[in-house]
């Protein structure tokens, strides 16, 4: 099975900008939740040192959100293309 590498793009574009949306959302409506989350991904880490101050400005969200989802596409891109390059030819 052979990936196509621009829909494989976009699909994983439009996964990152979801999660990201879901990301900014969570830590808006329950940063305390949010930290304790990110913490358990990081095996116990003391995050709250990095705790906001402020909350973030829409334009940081903004730009959060749009240079995580071209990186998505770009990761999902380079993902097919080396699946399709990994994967053995079928005769």
């Amino acid at each position: 099975m052979k990936h196509d590498p621009m829909a494989t793009a976009n699909a994983m574009a439009a996964t990152v900008a979801f999660i990201a949306v879901v990301c900014a959302l969570a830590i808006i409506l329950a940063p305390e939740l949010s930290l304790g989350v990110a913490q358990s991904w990081f095996h116990g880490i003391d995050l709250s040192k990095m705790r906001m101050a402020v909350n973030p400005s829409l334009g940081s969200l903004l730009y959060g959100w749009i240079t995580a989802t071209i990186g998505g596409w770009v990761v999902g891109y380079v993902f097919a293309w080396t699946y399709n390059w990994f994967a053995p030819k079928k005769k």
